[in-house]
């Protein structure tokens, strides 16, 4: 986050993110300090509307140890967002309720609370949304290069063998997703590996020679041979186009 906020990049500089943060008891007592008027209401667009998503966010002055050793370094924003939390503790189990995320009592009232540190100078609900719109994507791109392509299990102890290997597995990781989208069609794009390969690469075919030249042979009239001939007219198209 330094690197990225103090502009240290030659092609880039200043490089804005938004990246969830842990809520520690430092961080709770700022975001009590907040006074109420300053909560605002978290709306989402959806079809021409703003929809109240029963959320509010605040900015908390809240300034942890590792950024306040440089007077001049850059200035972070720690918004945070509070959520009721809608479920009750059932009668005498109010001190053993836990749940898997931080809360925080605020009167009569219990708020999911999370929280996030910028260097970004959008709005609170807007850097919110562009925040939320990449969640989930990085962790399944990784999910699909360690358990469909074998990314996570390293062949060698060798460092370039494992590099090389890391190599193939990332270009593959790129053929499969542009073979999804570009041939195969937005009905796969969402599909792993796994199911790629039962629905159309063990479909059963016969390789045949002839004139140095490689054939497959599928069986007449099968459901999948419309799929396969159209997934070779998009190939090439493509190969027409480049």
């Amino acid at each position: 986050m330094k690197y990225c906020a103090e502009g240290k990049s030659g092609r880039f500089g200043i490089i804005e993110f938004a990246v969830g943060i842990d809520v520690t008891e430092e961080f709770n007592n700022g975001v009590r300090e907040v006074p109420e008027a300053d909560w605002q209401t978290l709306y989402r667009h959806e079809k021409g509307e703003l929809l109240d998503t029963g959320q509010q966010y605040a900015e908390v002055c809240f300034v942890p140890n590792w950024v306040g050793h440089k007077k001049d370094g850059p200035t972070y924003r720690y918004p945070a967002i509070r959520e009721p939390v809608e479920q009750p503790a059932l009668p005498g189990m109010e001190d053993q309720m836990t749940l898997p995320f931080p809360i925080m009592d605020w009167g009569a009232v219990r708020y999911k609370v999370t929280g996030i540190v910028m260097n970004s100078r959008m709005g609170g609900d807007e850097v919110i949304w562009w925040y939320r719109g990449r969640c989930g994507k990085s962790e399944e791109a990784h999910a699909v290069m360690k358990e469909d392509l074998a990314g996570g299990k390293l062949p060698s102890h060798l460092f370039g063998v494992n590099a090389a290997w890391r190599q193939i597995m990332i270009v593959a990781f790129n053929v499969n997703w542009a073979m999804k989208r570009l041939v195969l069609g937005e009905s796969w794009v969402r599909g792993r590996l796994k199911a790629i390969r039962f629905r159309l690469i063990r479909l059963p075919g016969r390789v045949l020679e002839h004139g140095r030249r490689l054939f497959v042979r599928l069986a007449g009239g099968h459901p999948s041979n419309e799929l396969v001939f159209e997934a070779r007219r998009r190939m090439a198209c493509l190969c027409d186009s480049g």
